[in-house]
């Protein structure tokens, strides 16, 4: 028995407002160099998932031209791989709606693949996992669905949208609910087996339901044995971009760094060919996380730079990220700032932020 990968990205669109007004949530730069879905297919990969299904309907340009063949992770193979696979409105007698559209005008999909079973994931919590252990665990309980959950001790606001898990002692899953004083959180990941799946559609669809997570398994709890797994390591929720700044200022900790990408197995993301940074005479780095191809001649402090990104005399940036491509001219100072790609700063320009609320400017934007 193995398993196949759907990472449904249907209902994450927009949740990173400036971020995601030109591509989908999963797509956003994370971390220097990485997408938000590069953690997703690393993990599903080094999970032994040799298909995965990506379904995305809305901004996904950016998406399809950073995934390409799916070469990178080794997804680009004659049988199976990577599928991007768009909901299908051509059939006049289909009655699904939500994301069971793509479940159901893509089950050739599941019926065409080799595994007994599907590892189905968002792309909104961040983590270097292997799910063999989790696959194991619910094929030796007997559980016909187990959820991967993590324990957060202290919340944040953006938990406030994360479902919760009550179980037993023996890990058995007694409610789903959104129940704020409840720590044990539902990841958006988990595992079932490929005639169950297909089953729970069609009995969704019959019902005229819209979502197969709430509706297929959440309501079906009485009638279907749910296990949990509970993540172990680094794990982080980026649903906001309140969250997305601070996981991304978190990792200029050494120790969270490494706890998240100095693992056996490493997160994956396309190849670039760039050359490495320049540090130029006037250039003063502290604390911060460099991608290549930057030339820097500017004062950078606990920030993070993507690649291509030029810094001109006299800048000074601090506590902000700054996306691949963007120009800050003479001049500038940035604070607690977040640019897209591909933003041009001109000379003299101010703009500060807060760590609770920062400053964002949307891709493109000449300011």
């Amino acid at each position: 028995m193995n398993l196949m990968g759907l990472i449904n990205i249907d209902h994450e669109h927009d949740f990173l407002n400036e971020l995601t007004y030109f591509r989908c949530g999963a797509a956003v730069p994370f971390a220097g160099r990485y997408r938000l879905i590069d953690f997703t297919l690393s993990n599903m990969v080094k999970s032994n998932v040799q298909d995965v299904a990506i379904f995305t309907r809305r901004k996904f340009r950016s998406l399809m031209d950073h995934l390409g063949t799916g070469a990178n992770w080794d997804l680009d193979k004659r049988n199976g791989g990577l599928f991007i696979l768009p909901p299908d409105f051509n059939d006049p007698t289909d009655i699904s709606k939500g994301d069971l559209q793509y479940f159901h005008n893509n089950r050739d999909y599941f019926l065409r693949g080799r595994a007994s079973h599907v590892l189905i994931s968002g792309s909104q919590f961040i983590s270097n996992s292997d799910y063999q252990e989790a696959f194991k665990q619910h094929l030796n309980s007997k559980a016909d669905v187990t959820l991967i959950t993590t324990r957060i001790p202290e919340l944040e606001q953006e938990h406030n949208s994360c479902l919760r898990v009550t179980s037993n002692e023996e890990g058995w899953v007694t409610d789903i609910t959104n129940d704020k004083a409840n720590h044990q959180l539902f990841t958006g990941i988990y595992i079932l087996s490929k005639d169950l799946l297909l089953d729970l559609v069609d009995d969704c669809i019959a019902h005229h339901k819209d979502n197969f997570f709430l509706h297929g398994i959440k309501d079906n709890l009485p009638k279907i044995k749910v296990q949990t797994y509970k993540h172990k390591g680094y794990g982080a929720f980026v649903n906001s971009v309140e969250s997305f700044f601070r996981h991304n200022m978190n990792l200029l900790s050494i120790d969270t760094y490494k706890s998240l990408f100095y693992k056996e197995s490493f997160i994956q993301t396309k190849n670039s060919n760039e050359p490495p940074t320049k540090y130029q005479q006037q250039s003063n780095v502290k604390g911060s996380l460099i991608a290549n191809g930057c030339v820097i001649n500017g004062h950078i402090e606990n920030s993070v730079l993507f690649r291509g990104v030029t810094v001109k005399e006299g800048a000074r940036v601090k506590n902000s990220i700054i996306m691949q491509r963007c120009t800050i001219e003479s001049g500038v100072s940035l604070e607690n700032v977040i640019l897209d790609k591909d933003v041009f700063i001109t000379s003299g320009q101010t703009f500060i932020g807060s760590k609770e609320k920062p400053y964002v400017v949307a891709k493109r934007k000449i300011m």
